[in-house]
């Protein structure tokens, strides 16, 4: 049997939601109309998958998801909501969740959307796809704007030895330079490209087209 939880303050979203899906005896359905004792709750029962409403009236359903998270890391949880989920999808996809469901959807995609997540898949309808891409796609030629000229033929070398995996110690033996001499270079390219490690500079150099066919 499959455990869902359902969080969302309308009596009347959850107990029609319940009777949709506990249609298939497949699912169990456990409703809580408010937030409090919601992590006592999820602490004290497994549940496969939560659902959680996206406006409530004393929380953000993306930022109760993000306090269970850090209770359970691995719990799978989809944003349930009849919003825009446009201006939140960011926050969404960096809080770790496995997407969100429209109050809106038939019985056939709710189910749909649940098994995907279930397998770790995330269904997305096609315009905020489309607007995820052309947002990626706008912003790449801001971003070789300005990293690009402020590189230098030294600092991309760097960067394509990090890309391949290579440590500190093969980097410096194959530029022919110390140890110390290529910490302080990995400091300033760092500074130059607003990173903090590694595989952020191989990928946001990626982003900006200085970087070509190179996967991170």
């Amino acid at each position: 049997m499959l455990k869902i939880l359902l969080v969302d303050d309308h009596p009347a979203v959850t107990e029609g939601t319940k009777f949709i899906l506990e249609q298939d005896p497949e699912y169990k359905v456990t409703v809580q109309n408010q937030v409090s004792g919601l992590l006592e709750l999820i602490q004290n029962e497994h549940f496969d998958i939560m659902l959680f409403d996206l406006f409530m009236p004393s929380v953000n359903g993306i930022d109760l998801a993000a306090e269970v998270l850090n209770i359970q890391p691995n719990a799978c949880i989809l944003i349930y909501t009849g919003f825009d989920i446009g201006p939140h999808l960011n926050k969404l996809i960096e809080m770790g969740l496995a997407g969100f469901v429209p109050k809106t959807a038939t019985r056939d995609q709710l189910i749909n959307s649940i098994r995907c997540a279930l397998r770790q898949e995330v269904v997305l309808p096609l315009d905020v796809f489309r607007t995820l891409r052309k947002n990626k796609m706008d912003a790449l030629p801001a971003l070789s704007a300005v990293f690009k000229p402020a590189l230098r033929e030294r600092d991309v070398e760097i960067l394509q030895q990090i890309a391949q995996g290579k440590g500190n110690r093969q980097i410096a033996e194959q530029m022919c330079m110390s140890q110390r001499s290529l910490e302080y270079q990995l400091t300033h390219l760092f500074q130059k490209l607003g990173v903090k490690s590694r595989i952020e500079a191989v990928t946001k150099a990626k982003d900006a087209g200085i970087l070509e066919n190179v996967w991170v």
